[in-house]
């Protein structure tokens, strides 16, 4: 590797990984979100019945 990538590498391994701009609210209420609207279309286009 180049002196450069191994720079990168240890500083992204130094991180301690928290993010502060990441809501885990947010984050789970945007995921409950595009579940539902994917059950409504599974659902609305479901040819089987």
């Amino acid at each position: 590797m180049t002196q450069h990538a191994t720079t990168v590498l240890t500083t992204l391994a130094g991180e301690s990984g928290k993010h502060d701009n990441l809501n885990p609210l947010g984050a789970g209420i945007g995921a409950l979100a595009v579940l539902l609207v994917l059950l409504f279309v599974v659902t609305r286009y479901n040819k089987d019945r």
